[in-house]
């Protein structure tokens, strides 16, 4: 079974680097200006993107991959919603099970329905502990997982359920906001993670300026995630990109 991309991420960790992943959702993206965003993201240096969402209306993640493979060698990574967002021709696929939630269906119900298919393909599988947090509103993924978010001033909850999810054999941490999020993870958090498992710690939701990435980094994380974003505001990819870059830089010193 391949694990390029987890090796990298693994590697990463213990060499203090980090990356950047754009989140790719198939109802938004305009495929007739799409190569120019990936022209972008190959110019600046964007590591992985994450095609997917929690709901998904309009199915298109199989012409977004080929247009990242034609355009780009930046790795596409399944984000899925469920096991029906599946796209055999990614590189891979976060396998997501969310430990923060009580709902059977997205720690285990799913990842039974999708197993045979997940078995015969050749994707990477990374096997991801998936933790919703309280970001000061409620988003489409805490309601399509009928799940209730960790509170966001409860670093030691998020700690405890990461080492929980360690212990399960979970190899990633993914801490999400959820798009849209009003403020991002805290940085307390981010930190109480990064303490309790040696797992990468991915972030995400609520990524929107250059601070608040920076911030994410300083705490621990090892992937910052954006998407909305970049959707809002176009400058912020090359801008975050600089600050993944600057602080490999600092770390490569």
């Amino acid at each position: 079974m391949k694990s390029e991309i987890r090796t990298k991420l693994r590697h990463n960790l213990q060499d203090g680097r980090k990356a950047f992943a754009v989140l790719l959702d198939p109802d938004k993206v305009e495929l007739s200006s799409f190569p120019s965003m990936l022209a972008e993201s190959m110019r600046y240096g964007v590591d992985f993107f994450f095609v997917g969402g929690s709901l998904i209306t309009r199915y298109a993640s199989d012409e977004i991959i080929a247009a990242i493979r034609r355009h780009t060698n930046i790795p596409a990574i399944l984000f899925p919603g469920n096991s029906l967002h599946i796209e055999p021709s990614a590189d891979a696929i976060l396998l997501l099970s969310l430990i923060s939630g009580r709902n059977p269906e997205l720690l285990i119900g799913q990842h039974v329905i999708a197993a045979p298919l997940l078995k015969k393909s050749n994707l990477e599988i990374l096997p991801t502990g998936y933790m919703l947090i309280e970001s000061g509103r409620a988003t489409t993924v805490s309601y399509i997982s009928n799940t209730t978010p960790i509170p966001h001033d409860k670093p030691s909850v998020a700690a405890c359920t990461a080492m929980a999810g360690e212990l399960l054999g979970l190899q990633i941490m993914y801490l999400d906001a959820g798009s849209g999020a009003q403020k991002p993870v805290s940085a307390e958090m981010i930190a109480a993670v990064r303490k309790s498992v040696d797992t990468p710690i991915i972030v995400g939701g609520g990524i929107n300026t250059t601070q608040k990435a920076q911030a994410a980094l300083e705490a621990g994380a090892d992937v910052i995630v954006v998407g909305n974003g970049i959707e809002q505001n176009s400058d912020l990819l090359p801008e975050i990109a600089q600050i993944v870059k600057a602080f490999n830089e600092k770390v490569a010193v």
